[in-house]
């Protein structure tokens, strides 16, 4: 099945994965991201999808009232119970993206960080982030990109890629630019509200959304 050798694939990383990552798409762009979740207010009830180990989790939770972050992989969801066990506003369990056993309308905030450009597809999420959203709910999106790089920044953080996480799939949209992510979200009957690039050497997109 398509779920089980995606867990798969990522639960090998999960000891190494904040490190990798950092090194991959740089402390400071990770960091840059984190203080922009941090002027994020009142997400009241939120739902994060592709949590891994927690890394943005944390901030999230601080001004959410309570969150649920979950992942496919059992192995990263072990190290991110360790690393958000203080946290009394989170829970963490497994889920499956593209179909959760939430009700419909069951939360204000859905939250996901580079997840969008991994998964084979993603109108699939975006459609259940659609369902499980309250009325004018908020969807978060924070996605690594190599778009408006240079050729020489695009290559090199090609091979960090490779070399961390081998051969990405040909699905994968490491280039997403602000346009296709915000026609992609409002695929799916979200309001884009605003997407802006964050990020100085390496880029990421950031954009917040809004349920029609």
């Amino acid at each position: 099945m398509a779920q089980d050798k995606e867990e798969e694939y990522w639960s090998k990383f999960a000891p190494t994965f904040e490190h990798d990552q950092e090194w991959v798409v740089g402390k400071t762009t990770v960091q840059t991201l984190i203080r922009r979740l941090l002027q994020e207010d009142d997400l009241r009830e939120v739902i994060e999808f592709g949590c891994g180990t927690g890394t943005f989790t944390i901030a999230v939770a601080k001004n959410a009232k309570h969150i649920i972050a979950t992942d496919l992989s059992d192995e990263m969801l072990e190290i991110a119970r360790t690393k958000l066990e203080e946290l009394k506003n989170v829970t963490v369990e497994k889920a499956n993206c593209k179909n959760t056993s939430f009700p419909s309308e069951r939360f204000d905030t859905v939250f996901m960080a580079n997840l969008i450009h991994v998964i084979e597809n993603p109108h699939e999420v975006l459609q259940e982030s659609h369902r499980i959203l309250r009325n004018q709910g908020v969807l978060l999106i924070v996605s690594a990109t190599s778009y408006s790089m240079s050729w020489f920044g695009k290559m090199r953080l090609a091979i960090r890629y490779v070399r961390k996480w081998g051969k990405p799939p040909r699905y994968f949209r490491g280039g997403l630019s602000p346009d296709a992510l915000s026609s992609l979200v409002a695929s799916a009957d979200f309001q884009v509200e605003e997407v802006e690039v964050i990020g100085d050497r390496i880029k990421a997109l950031y954009l917040k959304g809004r349920k029609r």
